[in-house]
């Protein structure tokens, strides 16, 4: 089974189509038991980092979330919920993250031309790195995932498994052991992004 953690952010309930329409069962929850119980866990996210953060850690998830890590729990993190994973977020401030990633989150403003509008929407193709990380074993490198962000993973180089392309590159996922994180939504990606919740599903 697998547990998306509702912490009052995210499209929780098209993950769980998604989850449905591989066959696997997924449920909605912020009970910390099921959450214990579960196989895998997904982190959502939509939103503010600090305000996310600050949610998470008001229910208490980000503690269960951590113990699961730390026993070998697979955990994927989306969107904003990939960007929780890091160390520190640096929108409207700074925020601290959930530390199970090397990195911090900074303004695609930063390094993509000005002329390119923000946020980032579309479509866009995955480079893999060197050793291509099986949540792709399904899919190949320059297959098209959507992305909807203002802000991107940096500073996390060894742990990006898959960049895209935006007037710069930018972390498109990562991954440390069984904790992995996609800066696009698989559940709004078509085929490509099942077969990436599939594979998932298979760590």
């Amino acid at each position: 089974m697998v547990a998306i953690i509702d912490y009052g952010v995210g499209n929780l309930f098209s993950l769980r189509s998604s989850f449905a329409a591989i066959g696997v069962e997924a449920v909605v929850t912020s009970d910390a038991e099921v959450l214990r119980s579960a196989d895998r866990l997904i982190l959502p996210g939509v939103g503010a980092f600090g305000d996310a953060a600050a949610k998470l850690r008001a229910t208490g998830l980000d503690k269960v979330l951590i113990d699961e890590v730390k026993k070998g729990k697979a955990v994927m993190g989306i969107c904003l919920g990939m960007q929780l994973l890091f160390e520190r977020g640096l929108e409207y401030g700074e925020h601290e993250g959930l530390g199970l990633i090397k990195g911090e989150v900074r303004a695609i403003s930063e390094v993509i031309p000005s002329e390119l509008p923000i946020p980032q929407i579309g479509w866009n193709a995955l480079r893999f790195k060197e050793n291509k990380h099986p949540i792709f074993k399904y899919i190949n490198e320059g297959d098209c995932v959507y992305f909807v962000h203002s802000y991107y993973g940096a500073n996390c180089d060894e742990s990006v498994i898959a960049d895209t392309e935006y007037g710069a590159y930018l972390t498109a996922a990562v991954a440390c052991g069984r904790v992995c994180g996609c800066q696009f939504h698989p559940e709004k990606s078509g085929k490509v992004g099942l077969a990436i919740l599939k594979a998932f599903c298979e760590l």
